[in-house]
């Protein structure tokens, strides 16, 4: 820089200077050494001692991290650089102008000089103008820009290790409750209900166990003027934005339904560490499911856990979606061609609906299965009788079962008598074992008569113990099957006509083979063989 004949800098010989501070909250750069302030008073105590160098502004980032440069202050003293307001810029050190080691040394050896910039950091000992060549000042750059990276690395792998702890312990630990909860205003590691956004989580799932699709319900919402889950959210005060829904987006859509009608919240179970956003990233990755963590039972639930699994299974069988003034077909999801395995289709004729074959309906006569065709009246007559008739057999059985739950109440009630006994026996023999310990201490009985007695002792008590062991895994077992199901069937009583509802609670696939020929599988196919094998 070239100076005048008295040795004094001229307007036009000065460096209108940018002196940028900055101070994260998140990367641990509390201390008073880097408060604002003291740097403030370093960055002008050094423009004081060197008169090229003219104050154009402070550019200020309170509570910015420095892995990220999209900083307000920073990016408008890029702004002036680009307007050609700032021919230097000054820090502290080198960690303050940013801690990714790539992008500082980006600005420094690439951005800066193409502006014609002069960049000091007066703590690091650089002062590097534009036209400057030294490689050795780019090495001692890049070396110092290595070591500031690594220190939000290892804040960020402490405060992840401390949020993992937190997670597994079943805290959460979010900045935002999931729809239908809210924080616990005294404990922010807790979530409560949320009753407004959980009666519309409740009736998501009603609608969909009654037939809505997805897409349907979604409409529904939108139709009623309900507040989708982010902007119910604003409304409540909260400075919430999801990153992975356009701006302009404020409405209910196929993928938030769906997300609500999977999220194992909702049954009381606290679901966490879904995604992993790496330092210096800006995108989160999506983790596997066996990488979340789950904790079961850590708030009230908004869905019990039938509806759930209902809603689970229905989820999985991906049923067609159907429009708002129509209604699911009952058996939806649930027929399957018993030779090929692939779903049957639908198909309406002038006489009435009728299902086929889904590879014959593709492919005709060149598909490797045959028509299998079974039309609506006779299909709902097959499954109807059934049904009435396991009811019916299940009715006919009820005094037996009742006699049979009654004996095995009664069984298990001995055994626990039993165990009780074992229980006193055991202990008898440890005294007495103890007694004869003590007696062969005060010479009161030999060596040879305490060995002897101590071995039958302890013959005795492996006896009872293994007695105690049965009793235990017998009176914990149980005999007879789950009966839930069944008294489930008994309370319908006789069936008059199938619904959707009787389809989804007790039918878990039908199978369609040639000659109209059916096979049912229950839900509670299992208990009724076990039941029928016990009885």
């Amino acid at each position: 820089m070239s100076k005048n004949l008295d040795n004094e800098y001229t307007e036009e010989t000065m460096y209108q200077t940018a002196l940028y501070v900055r101070l994260s909250r998140e990367d641990g750069d509390k201390t008073e050494s880097f408060s604002i302030g003291n740097q403030k008073l370093l960055l002008m105590d050094f423009i004081s001692k060197h008169k090229d160098l003219c104050v154009y502004d402070f550019y200020i980032d309170d509570g910015f991290t420095g892995t990220t440069f999209n900083r307000p202050d920073f990016q408008r003293m890029i702004a002036d650089i680009e307007s050609k307001k700032i021919q230097c810029v000054v820090v502290k050190d080198l960690s303050r102008l940013g801690r990714n080691m790539p992008k500082v040394t980006e600005y420094i050896s690439e951005y800066f000089p193409s502006k014609k910039v002069r960049f000091i950091a007066i703590n690091d000992n650089i002062d590097k103008q534009y036209y400057d060549m030294d490689s050795s000042e780019d090495m001692a750059i890049d070396i110092k820009n290595l070591f500031n990276g690594f220190y939000p690395k290892d804040i960020s792998k402490k405060v992840r290790s401390t949020f993992r702890t937190k997670q597994s312990k079943g805290e959460f630990i979010g900045a935002f409750a999931c729809f239908g909860y809210m924080k616990s205003p005294t404990d922010h590691n807790k979530i409560i209900i949320d009753e407004y956004a959980a009666s519309i989580v409740r009736r998501i799932y009603q609608m969909y166990l009654s037939g809505m699709g997805q897409m349907t319900i979604a409409k529904k919402l939108n139709d009623e003027g309900i507040p989708c889950p982010s902007e119910y959210k604003k409304q409540c005060g909260l400075n919430y934005h999801n990153s992975t829904r356009l701006d302009y987006t404020t409405y209910w859509t196929y993928s938030t339904i769906r997300a609500i009608l999977k999220n194992e919240i909702y049954i009381g179970n606290m679901v966490q560490n879904k995604t992993f956003r790496q330092i210096c990233k800006k995108t989160a990755i999506t983790l596997p499911k066996e990488k979340w963590i789950i904790v079961e039972n850590t708030h009230e639930a908004i869905i019990d856990k039938e509806t759930w699994d209902k809603v689970q299974s229905l989820l999985e069988r991906n049923t067609r979606q159907t429009g708002l003034t129509q209604n699911i077909h009952i058996f939806a999801g649930f027929l399957k061609c018993g030779d090929c395995g692939r779903a049957m289709v639908k198909i309406k004729r002038s006489q009435g609906i009728c299902f086929n074959c889904g590879s014959y309906n593709r492919y005709g006569k060149n598909a490797n299965c045959t028509i299998h065709s079974i039309t609506e009246k006779q299909l709902e007559s097959i499954v109807l009788k059934d049904l009435n008739s396991i009811i019916g057999s299940l009715q006919n059985l009820q005094e037996l079962i009742r006699k049979e739950q009654i004996a095995e109440m009664n069984h298990r009630k001995q055994l626990l008598t039993d165990t009780k006994q074992y229980e006193l026996e055991l202990e008898k023999y440890r005294q007495k074992r103890m007694k004869a310990y003590n007696d062969y201490n005060d010479d009161l009985l030999s060596r040879e008569d305490y060995l002897t007695f101590k071995s039958n002792c302890e013959k005795q008590e492996q006896l009872l113990m293994q007695k105690l062991q049965i009793a235990q895994e017998a009176a914990n077992s149980n005999t007879l099957p789950n009966n839930e199901w069944i008294e489930k069937l008994l309370s319908m009583g006789h069936i008059e006509r199938l619904d959707r509802d009787i389809i989804v609670n007790m039918i878990d696939m039908i199978h369609i083979y040639e000659n109209h020929t059916v096979k049912i599988i229950y839900n509670f196919s299992d208990e009724l063989d076990a039941l029928l094998r016990t009885l």
